[in-house]
């Protein structure tokens, strides 16, 4: 090899031979500068030279990471030098990824090319959250990498592959993400602009995104998917509402619940084992029996599309916020209240009186007998 060369493996030798983590970064540097330009050129022979280098640079550094700052400084800088090459040696390049320190691991994760699929599945599996986040913004995944980073569950490492057009995702892991955009705005209009999200899947999604959630998937949906986004979201409202209008025989339910009015049986225990269990008829039965109204009061709305409007008589009523949470859960089959809907739900219940859910229920009656008096 040329004197430059030389002198660089004297310079290197002289550093390990002192232990100094300070003078291995510096020729770490230097060895890594003089490969990237060289990396092209180098013969096995070559290559096996800077590899072998390269390792016994990093076990001295790495023998004063744990206590030195520069020397973490280090291994992140020479793992930023390296990560982008084609010709990085294969051993270094692991090593790095696998690193406790996601500033270390961070750049080789999310950018190099020497990192093959069963790594990335391995490292998934053991490492943390914020090495599976490096590993979701690498511009091209496989679905067996993608499956292996969504199984871990991290929402922030779902929103980052959603956001990735070059990160392959399986039916199973669709399944997951879906699961999670139910809580997540950001994740749910993440997913539902995504071009391979499969048809009966986006309108899955909508079915369960809030009205919100909606308006937004449809500002941001790109050209091509805005009719089919546009026609889920009717699609979607359509379905919610058949879950509300569906005809029910209320007559059975009003029988229950006064047979469990009579044997003193009928609490709040009970109305909510009604509403977990989405026996839809004996809830609405027994919530205006306990608030002391109609069944035909109670009914329109628990089909309503506003939620607020049953907070009334479950309040006259006297229930716990609990027991209220459950019922409004029950209302539809196709799955539960946000939860950025519940907060609202909740501080509005909470300073909704007893006198006033009362007076409410009373106005409410009248009005709804005026049309049978003028017949």
């Amino acid at each position: 090899m040329s004197k430059p060369h030389l002198t660089i493996a004297d310079e290197v030798q002289a550093a390990i031979a002192t232990g100094s983590a300070e003078r291995c970064s510096g020729v770490a540097e230097r060895v890594a500068s003089l490969f990237i330009a060289s990396a092209g050129s180098l013969d096995v022979e070559q290559h096996a030279l800077f590899s072998d280098v390269f390792e016994r640079l990093v076990n001295t550094i790495e023998l004063r990471a744990l206590a030195d700052v520069g020397a973490r400084i280090a291994l992140a800088e020479l793992s930023v030098q390296l990560a982008p090459v084609p010709q990085a040696p294969l051993a270094v390049i692991r090593r790095l990824a696998l690193h406790s320190d996601i500033a270390v691991a961070g750049p080789v994760l999310s950018e190099s090319p020497r990192l093959t699929p069963e790594d990335l599945v391995e490292i998934a599996n053991t490492r943390g959250e914020k090495h599976l986040v490096a590993i979701a913004g690498r511009w091209w995944l496989q679905e067996i990498v993608t499956d292996a980073l969504l199984v871990r569950r991290f929402p922030s490492v779902s929103r980052k592959l959603m956001k990735n057009p070059g990160a392959r995702i399986s039916a199973a892991g669709f399944a997951i993400v879906l699961a999670q955009a139910t809580g997540d705005p950001e994740l749910a209009i993440a997913t539902g602009i995504r071009a391979d999200l499969p048809s009966t899947l986006r309108r899955t999604l909508l079915l369960q995104a809030t009205e919100a959630v909606r308006a937004r998937l449809l500002a941001s949906a790109p050209p091509h998917l805005y009719e089919e986004i546009r026609s889920a979201i009717s699609a979607a409202a359509a379905v919610a509402e058949q879950d509300m209008s569906r005809c029910r025989d209320f007559g059975s339910a009003k029988l229950t619940v006064g047979q469990l009015k009579q044997t003193g049986k009928l609490d709040e225990a009970m109305l909510q084992d009604f509403a977990r269990q989405r026996r839809y008829t004996e809830t609405i039965a027994a919530i205006a029996e306990l608030a002391k109204c109609s069944v035909e009061l109670v009914r329109p709305l628990m089909q309503s599309l506003r939620s607020d409007g049953i907070l009334v008589p479950c309040k006259a009523a006297g229930l716990s916020w609990n027991t209220v949470a459950t019922i409004l859960d029950s209302r539809f089959v196709s799955g539960q209240t946000k939860p950025d809907e519940l907060i609202k739900l909740k501080t509005k219940y909470l300073a909704l009186t007893l006198d006033e859910a009362q007076r409410l229920l009373k106005l409410w009656s009248v009005r709804a007998a005026a049309p049978s008096k003028s017949h």
